[in-house]
């Protein structure tokens, strides 16, 4: 197969024409075969195809043509065998076909192989002649588009310089003839390329022609004062200047350009970047110089990347490699002006010192039409500003250009970016390795490796100057570094070796900041929190939106800053370090610019408890609010979200308030959070809030938010089966109740009481618990206070035999729930509906009521009500011998519990997956879950649980044959049923007419 590009669009297989379609067909085609041999990604097709904008069907256009260019490829394979295909890889689509296939690829090979020093002048001519027989008018001259038409403009210029080259060629075998023949047409199509111009004039003056070349000479002089208002240059002058005189013009040999291999030596410990070198590996477009710029924050390896990629790919480029530093962020050095950069390039491309102009312009001008023939790689490294680097880049295609810069270079034209980021934990164990030298580090523990990494934030410079401070101090251990890195107030200090220094690079980056911005940096390194958004970083600088805005993208064009997710902020660890350390604001503006930002938090946190959970208990305010800009929260999934994503700031900012003594604002956050913290099943955390919250309102003298703290405590302490110390917490708010007259404190403790003693199989005492919450509540009209009594007194009436009481009281429950909008309530009271339906084996009715409270639970993130659905269905589905599915929701259940530190469900879980092994044959695994489950009840001391794993216990002992095992179980397991006053548990196995009649088969004298 042959593909044509330089001329009309043609493919030919075995001599015969190809269809190549409708024109968007044979564009997608031509842009393909451009690039044979390297994937393409779709949007670059679909830039390439489609004007700007596409329109919206262009992706499934062009899939629809390439399905039929693969028909198309198909059909060339029948005809002439060709491996010619279309295949698509992660990088896009490729067309595998052999380069010489293509004219336009055949054409830059034999153009590349005459430039070699290697060949003579007639072998050099062959090859050109070749190369330049390929040309069959306009290239890809049927095709529309902007893409297309720098392509045609491109590859003109390739031509014409190969046209030059010939020509001189020619001359210097003296042939001027065949140059004066092929010339006539393009000098009168180009009049104004000056070599072109000048070979012509040779080649005229060479046939005796001279007033002729003198004219053409006067008429292009004309010409590029008329139209580009500049005289010849030299080349035209002093060739000009030889013929007045008379003097021989001696084409004679090319004086070969010198060819710069100016890379400096690859880094020896490059590691990972593989994304990143895929995309710079297929950097190439004959239609554009191709400049791609790598940005990225101080230390994180874009000079190394830029070299080691440059190294890769310099024999694409046989013209030579150019390297400049910039010096755009070098400690000591301002950065380099262009005109100088320029001195420089022109001297490397074998311009004579006298020859270089004097001005800017000028010397661009010249550096430009040095590389217009050329296919050089220019790598400029450090740059400080698209100013400095926009005369630096070349023309005319044919070259790429390689940029390094702390800042985003995005007023760039045509310029690929790539952003790059901190390496993989496994990329930056093998960099330390290979810095280090294996044979000097030996055989450290792999979480040790790992620690030196993540405690060098995985910056590549940090991994660097660690691994050679332990290289060079042959009496530290591996563990000795880390010990001193762990340090983090010291850290920075350790990342210092010689010239190399973290805090020199970023305190660089840091005085390139303006007054504000640096006031910004320094105040951002206070922030408490793991990240910031906009609402609080105009918070926290006193600024409008709008001025946080354009605060927060120049440090992240910077890179001191990153933005991970849009529109969250942060810093890398060891730039935080250095931003908290910088000498800044006296320490009252840091404190009021802190102040600001805890006002913030705690204003829009309690807006949005307010709205996710209108029912809850809501602290009385602070004070007025702040004049800050407020976060928009329209519904109750915002509030939601922004209760999610700021859970970390907002705890950050309780601790900061613990760690400062400022008093007010712990109780405050505790209670406006303990709701959330509840739903979402963060008990731990809760825990240590509301114990902060405590000390914090005992210290100031504040009773109404130590009883709060108590009672939160009480509930996350019998959340988490900790009921002992759950009876301590709501014994003391009682007190304090009392004490002070807080009646809806006095409510809570009662309900909280209440649930504990259920949960301990104390029904009298929790019955006279509710009924107190009842009349508390009657007096007070509380309807939550309602809720709570008749939630608890229904679970009470199930577990003593009278579930159609049971059921009452949960539908009065989910009623009034539904009515006020208790979301948490009325998925008790479908989890409470669906137990006492599965007790009463109705399992399709309980089944349909778990559903609806799985999907109520997820709706709402309530993790609690998530895990107690999880197990009624887990149960229904083991009543139902559905095993492998019952399996399936008691592990996740068991997953999530320990996750939570919820030992209730933990149990549950252990108690149903123990179920499930004695039901399908496996009886040892059956009393070790049962085990595990008994040791869970005894620590929560809730006797009803005993009861029924002992009695899982029995049945798998009695399975193993271990009778006097089993009868001993059945008996605890009697006695606790019997003394508890319960018939029937949530397990369907256990009751005591059950246990009581397995103890008569093993021995009638027992179950008396």
């Amino acid at each position: 197969m042959e593909v044509r590009l330089l001329g009309a669009v043609e493919a030919r297989a075995a001599g015969q024409p190809l269809a190549l379609g409708p024109p968007k067909q044979r564009a997608v085609f031509a842009a393909l075969a451009v690039d044979a041999g390297r994937p393409v990604r779709v949007e670059t097709l679909v830039d390439r195809v489609w004007e700007d904008p596409p329109p919206a069907e262009a992706r499934n256009a062009l899939y629809a043509h390439i399905m039929r260019i693969r028909r198309l490829l198909d059909r060339a394979a029948e005809l002439d065998g060709s491996a010619a295909r279309l295949d698509r890889r992660p990088a896009g689509y490729l067309l595998e076909l052999d380069s010489d296939r293509v004219d336009l690829h055949r054409f830059q090979r034999l153009v590349d192989q005459a430039r070699d020093g290697r060949y003579d002048d007639t072998q050099r001519v062959t090859l050109l002649r070749q190369a330049l027989d390929l040309w069959r008018g306009d290239p890809v001259a049927d095709l529309s588009g902007g893409w297309f038409a720098r392509l045609r403009d491109g590859l003109q210029q390739h031509r014409l310089a190969a046209v030059v080259a010939w020509a001189r060629a020619e001359l210097r075998l003296g042939n001027h003839d065949a140059v004066l023949g092929r010339l006539s047409d393009l000098v009168v199509d180009h009049p104004l390329v000056e070599p072109l111009v000048a070979v012509s004039m040779q080649a005229l003056h060479a046939a005796g022609r001279g007033a002729e070349a003198l004219a053409h000479y006067a008429v292009t002089r004309a010409r590029l004062a008329e139209e580009l208002g500049t005289d010849p240059g030299p080349e035209l002058r002093n060739l000009h200047r030889a013929i007045l005189r008379g003097e021989p013009v001696l084409v004679g040999r090319d004086i070969a350009r010198p060819v710069p291999r100016q890379l400096p030596t690859p880094p020896p410990s490059f590691t990972g970047r593989t994304r990143e070198l895929a995309a710079l590996d297929q950097m190439w477009d004959a239609a554009t110089v191709v400049i791609s710029a790598i940005d990225g924050m101080a230390g994180v390896g874009k000079t190394a990347l830029a070299i080691h990629v440059a190294h890769r790919i310099a024999d694409r480029y046989p013209d030579g490699q150019l390297f400049v530093d910039l010096y755009g962020h070098t400690p000591g050095m301002s950065p380099r002006e262009p005109g100088e950069v320029l001195d420089q390039l022109l001297r490397s491309l074998g311009v004579p010192g006298p020859q270089v102009p004097a001005g800017l312009q000028e010397r661009a001008g010249l550096y430009r039409t040095r590389l217009a023939d050329q296919r050089m790689l220019i790598v400029l490294d450090n740059a400080a500003t698209e100013a400095q680097v926009a005369p630096l880049l070349p023309g005319a295609p044919g070259c790429l250009v390689l940029i390094t810069s702390r800042h985003r270079l995005t007023g760039l034209d045509h310029t690929g970016a790539l952003s790059l980021d901190i390496l993989p934990t496994t990329d930056g164990v093998e960099l330390f390795e290979r810095t280090v030298g294996r044979d000097r580090l030996g055989s450290p523990p792999t979480e040790l490796l790992v620690e030196v990494v993540e405690l060098c934030g995985r910056l590549p410079l940090a991994i660097r100057i660690a691994a050679a401070r332990l290289r060079s101090r042959p009496s530290w251990s591996l563990y000795h570094l880390v010990l001193r890195l762990r340090d983090e107030e010291h850290r920075l200090a350790e990342l210092d070796a010689g010239r190399r220094s973290v805090t020199a690079a970023l305190d660089l980056s840091y005085r390139h900041l303006n007054r504000a911005q640096q006031d910004a940096y320094r105040l951002l390194g206070r922030h408490p929190g793991p990240d910031i958004e906009q609402y609080a970083l105009a918070a926290l600088l006193g600024v409008s939106l709008r001025q946080a805005g354009r605060t927060v993208d120049q440090l992240l064009d910077t890179h001191l800053l990153q933005e991970p997710v849009p529109g969250r902020y942060r810093f890398h660890d060891l730039v935080r370090t250095h931003a908290a350390g910088a000498a800044g604001p006296d320490q009252a503006a840091i404190d009021a610019a802190l102040a600001r930002l805890l006002d913030h938090y705690r204003e829009t946190a309690a807006r949005a408890t307010a709205i996710a959970y209108p029912y809850a208990r809501r602290p009385p305010p602070l004070g007025p609010p702040a004049e800050a800009p407020t976060v928009d929260l329209p519904d109750q999934a915002a509030a939601l979200d922004w209760l999610d994503a700021e859970l970390p700031n907002l705890l950050a900012a309780a601790h900061h308030a613990s760690a400062h003594g400022m008093t007010a604002y712990l109780p405050y956050l505790s209670t406006t959070l303990h709701r959330h913290l509840h739903t979402r099943g963060r008990y731990p955390t809760a825990e240590v809030l509301h114990h902060q919250a405590l000390a914090s309102a005992r210290t100031a003298g504040r009773p109404a938010d130590e009883l709060t703290a108590w009672n939160d405590l009480g509930h996350i302490h019998r959340s988490q089966g900790r009921n002992a110390e759950a009876i301590d917490d709501f014994r003391q708010a009682l007190r304090m109740a009392r004490a002070t007259g807080e009646r809806a404190g006095e409510l809570d403790a009662l309900a909280g009481l209440g649930d504990v003693h259920r949960s301990q199989g104390r029904f009298a005492d929790a019955t006279d618990c509710y009924r107190q919450v009842l009349r508390i509540a009657e007096e007070t009209d509380h309807r939550r206070g309602t809720l709570d009594a008749l939630h608890g007194l229904g679970h009470i009436h199930r577990r003593q035999g009278r579930p159609e009481q049971a059921i009452d009281h949960l539908e009065q429950v989910l009623r009034i729930a539904r009515e006020t909008g208790h979301r948490p309530r009325e998925l008790d009271a479908l989890n409470g509906l669906g137990l006492v339906h599965r007790t009463q084996r109705r399992q399709a009715r309980a089944a349909e009521y778990y559903r609806q409270a799985l999907a109520l639970a997820r709706e709402t993130g309530h993790h609690r009500g998530e895990l107690d659905a999880l197990n009624g269905l887990g149960d229904i589905l083991r009543a139902q011998g559905r095993y492998p599915e019952a399996v399936a929701h008691f592990r996740q259940l068991l997953d999530l519990a320990r996750e939570a530190r919820d030992r209730n469900l933990e149990f549950e879980a252990r108690q149903g997956l123990g179920r499930i092994r004695y039901a399908t044959g496996d009886p040892a695994i059956a009393a070790d879950q049962h085990a595990r489950a008994l040791v869970l009840a005894d620590e929560l001391g809730q006797p009803l649980d005993q009861a029924r794993a002992h009695d899982g216990l029995a049945h798998a002992q009695h399975a193993l044959g271990r009778f006097e095992s089993a009868r001993d179980h059945w008996r605890q397991a009697l006695a606790l049923l019997t003394t508890l006053g319960v018939d029937q548990t949530e397990d369907e196995e256990t009751s005591t007419d059950a246990v009581r009649a397995h103890l008569a088969r093993l021995d009638p004298a027992s179950a008396e």
